[in-house]
C-alpha cells in the first residue's frame, strides 16, 4: 500500500531562555546552518506533502525557512499543545501528520519516513517515537497495555511521579509523534491547561484518544541520538558532536579520507570528492565544494571551491569566493580571498590573494601580495598564464600582468607589465664601505653621516597607496 505523504509540523516557538542569548533558540548555527533548518531539511527530504513551522510572534524565523515552507504563528507561549493548535488551519484531516521540534535536529529523513510507516501499518490514532536508554533518568516512561499499544506515559521530573517498578522502564517518549489528521484535529479543541504552567500539552491529546478507543502505538527508534534535544549551548555543543560524527562518516563512506575525524570540523553542505585527503585540524565550512584527489592539510575553508587535484596548506585560509582550478596550490599560509587561480598555478606560501585571477601555470614566490584596497574601493589584479613572480612582490591593482612576464624579487607593480618582460620595481641599493668601522661621532652614533643617497624618483601611479586588504571583516 502506497502511504499517504504526510503533514509535517515543526514546532519552533519556544524562547529557549536556557541558552542566554538574544538569537532564538532554534536560529543558533549547528554545522553551518540554523538548529531548526535541520529538521526542516528532513521533512523535505521524507517526501512532506506540507512543511509547517511554527514560530513565535516576532516571525524571526520568516526570513530563513526556504520557499514553499510555510510558518504558523503562536500568538501565546502556552505550550506543545497551544503550539499545534496555531497550525489547524494547515492541518490535512486527511493525511498523517507529524509532530517534531525544532530544537531536536538529528531527526533524518529515514526516521520520519520509517515512523510514518509503522504508524500507517499499525491502524493506530496516533504513533509516538521511543527510544531505550540505559540511563532513562528525566524522561516520560512508556507504560505499555498487554497487547503493545501505549497505556500511558509516565512523567518522572518529580519525586514521586512514578513507582519504582515504572521507575525501572528504559522505555521513554522522545517527544516525537505522528497523528491521523482527522484524529489531531478532534483532540486539540479538548485540550485542557489545568496544570502548575498554564499551558496545553500535546501528550494529553493521546488520552483523549485512548479514551475514545482509538489505539495509540510505540514506535522504537533504534539510535537514541534521533531524540537528542538542545536546552542550552552544553546540549548545542553535544549535538553538534554527532552532527560532526556523522557528516565525516557520511564523507568516509563516499570516499574522502579523513585522517582524524575529531579534529576536523565540516559544515552539513560541503562537497568533498572522492579520494580526497582532509588532514587533523582542518574546518571547512559553507557550502565549498572540493573535488576529487585533493589535499587539505590544517586549514580553514570558507565558502569556496577547489577543482580535482588542488593542494592546501598547512595553515591555508581560503575565503569565500576564491576559486582554485585543477591542479593549484595553496601552500603555507597563504591566505586567498575572491579570487580565481588557474588551473596548475602554484602560491607556495606566506603570500596575501585578493580580488584577482590569476592564469594557469603560473608560479607567485613566497611574500606575494595583491594590494586590492585603496581606502574606498576594492580594485582586481590580473596575472596571466606562465607568469614568474619573484619573491615579495606586490601588485597595486588595478594592475594587469601578461602572460610570460616576470618580476623580480622585492618589486611594487604599480604599471601593467606586458607579456614575456621582466618587471623591476624596486630602489637601487647603496653600499656605502667601511661604515661601521668609522670613529664613533659626538653624538654617539657610529661614523659620521653617510654621504646622501639619490632621492627616488617621485611615484606617478595613482594607487600607488594601496595596500592588502589585512583589516577586511
Amino acid at each position: 500500500m502506497a502511504l499517504t505523504a504526510p503533514t509535517v509540523l515543526i514546532l519552533a516557538a519556544g524562547q529557549g531562555t536556557r541558552m542566554r542569548s538574544a538569537t532564538p533558540k532554534v536560529l543558533h548555527e549547528l554545522c553551518g546552518i540554523p538548529m531548526v533548518m535541520w529538521p526542516v531539511r528532513a521533512a523535505l527530504a521524507a517526501g512532506a506533502k506540507r512543511v509547517v513551522v511554527v514560530d513565535s510572534p516576532p516571525r524571526a524565523l520568516a526570513g530563513v525557512l526556504p520557499e514553499g515552507v510555510e510558518l504558523a504563528v503562536q500568538p501565546l507561549s502556552d505550550g506543545t499543545g497551544g503550539a499545534v493548535r496555531a497550525a489547524a488551519e494547515q492541518i490535512d484531516p486527511d493525511a498523517p501528520v507529524v509532530i517534531l521540534s525544532g530544537d531536536v535536529p538529528l531527526v533524518g529523513a529515514q526516521a520520519i519516513g520509517d515512523l510514518v510507516e509503522a504508524h500507517t501499518g499499525s491502524g493506530a490514532a496516533a504513533t509516538m517515537a521511543t527510544a531505550v536508554l540505559d540511563d532513562p533518568t528525566g524522561y516520560g516512561r512508556v507504560v505499555r497495555d498487554p497487547d503493545g499499544s501505549v497505556g500511558r506515559v509516565v512523567e518522572t521530573k518529580k519525586p514521586g511521579d512514578a513507582t519504582e517498578e515504572e521507575l525501572r522502564i528504559r522505555e521513554v517518549n522522545s517527544g516525537i509523534y505522528v497523528f491521523d489528521g482527522s484524529a489531531l484535529l478532534g483532540a486539540l479543541p479538548r485540550l485542557t491547561a489545568d496544570n502548575a504552567q498554564s499551558e496545553y500539552y500535546l501528550p494529553q491529546a493521546l488520552d483523549f484518544l485512548r479514551a475514545d478507543g482509538a489505539k495509540v502505538a510505540a514506535h522504537v527508534v533504534e539510535d537514541e541520538g534521533l531524540m537528542l534535544g538542545v536546552n542550552d549551548r552544553v546540549g548545542l555543543a553535544r549535538v553538534r558532536k554527532l552532527a560532526q560524527r556523522a557528516i565525516a562518516e557520511r564523507h568516509m563512506r563516499a570516499g574522502v579520507t579523513i585522517l582524524d575525524p575529531a579534529s576536523v570540523q565540516i559544515d552539513v553542505d560541503v562537497q568533498i570528492g572522492q579520494d580526497t585527503t582532509i588532514e587533523p585540524f582542518t574546518t571547512i565550512r559553507g557550502a565549498t565544494h572540493i573535488g576529487s584527489g585533493c589535499a587539505v592539510r590544517c586549514s580553514y575553508l570558507v565558502n569556496c571551491v577547489l577543482e580535482d587535484g588542488v593542494s592546501v596548506g598547512p595553515f591555508a585560509y581560503l575565503r569565500p569566493g576564491t576559486v582554485l582550478r585543477a591542479g593549484a596550490k595553496a601552500g603555507t599560509f597563504v591566505e586567498i580571498k575572491n579570487s580565481d587561480v588557474g588551473a596548475g598555478t602554484k602560491i607556495p606560501h606566506l603570500s596575501y590573494i585578493g580580488d584577482a585571477d590569476i592564469g594557469p601555470r603560473s608560479n607567485l614566490g613566497a611574500g606575494t601580495i595583491t594590494a586590492n584596497y585603496d581606502g574606498r574601493a576594492k580594485h582586481r589584479t590580473t596575472i596571466g598564464s606562465g607568469v614568474r613572480g619573484g619573491v615579495d612582490t606586490s601588485f597595486v591593482a588595478p594592475v594587469t600582468v601578461g602572460d610570460g612576464a616576470y618580476t623580480a624579487a622585492g618589486s611594487v607593480i604599480t604599471e601593467d607589465v606586458p607579456a614575456d618582460a621582466l618587471a623591476v620595481a624596486r630602489a637601487r641599493q647603496t653600499n656605502v664601505e667601511g661604515y661601521a668601522s668609522r670613529p664613533v661621532s659626538s653624538d654617539g652614533a657610529a661614523g659620521s653621516s653617510p654621504p646622501s643617497a639619490e632621492p627616488p624618483p617621485a611615484v606617478s601611479h595613482p594607487a600607488a597607496g594601496r595596500q592588502a586588504d589585512e583589516h577586511e571583516s
